[in-house]
């Protein structure tokens, strides 16, 4: 299987890991490590609590992990429902997680490759970011007001959009939520 992201920029098999990487969906015993990661990678417990009430919460959260040797979870990433002011669904990619040692070796790419890929698997036909343009075009992103779609945070250019699937992504729909 291989993942097309729209606009012709990015053709990457979607189970394609960096060698001695192996992307798999979260378990249940996964769950202190991922919060470990996080808590380690972002300056606060935030995103950690983040992840934590939407696994409780969310019936179409998807949730991956990178594991290196002997299973040590070192990547992480999180997509969940967001929902435009005209009821369009999509999903939001948030938050991406590295552990240090393992960054600039394509293990947040591959979680996001096979992020996106599993997204279109369940049905889904776009996904938003918020995060660094020069980053996420590579995966197809581009700004979301393009599309005329907005964000609650202010983030401007840095509020990107993929359509996954023909004809999803909803345009002028608004705030996405």
């Amino acid at each position: 299987f291989t993942f097309q992201v729209p606009f012709a920029m990015l053709s990457v098999p979607a189970n394609a890991s960096p060698p001695g990487i192996r992307i798999r969906a979260e378990q249940p015993q996964d769950q202190a490590a991922i919060h470990a990661l996080l808590a380690q990678c972002f300056p606060t417990a935030a995103e950690a609590g983040l992840v934590d009430a939407l696994r409780r919460t969310e019936e179409s959260f998807i949730s991956l992990v990178a594991l290196a040797a002997e299973n040590r979870i070192v990547g992480h990433v999180c997509f969940t429902p967001v929902q435009t002011s005209a009821a369009h669904r999509g999903m939001g990619l948030a938050p991406l997680a590295v552990d240090e040692s393992f960054r600039r070796r394509g293990v947040g790419a591959a979680l996001v490759t096979s992020g996106l890929a599993r997204c279109r698997q369940e049905g889904f036909g776009w996904a938003v970011v918020l995060g660094n343009p020069a980053h996420y075009r590579r995966f197809g992103f581009r700004a979301a007001s393009e599309f005329g779609l907005v964000d609650t945070y202010g983030g401007g250019n840095a509020f990107q959009a993929l359509e996954l699937l023909p004809a999803a992504l909803p345009r002028g729909a608004g705030v996405v939520h």
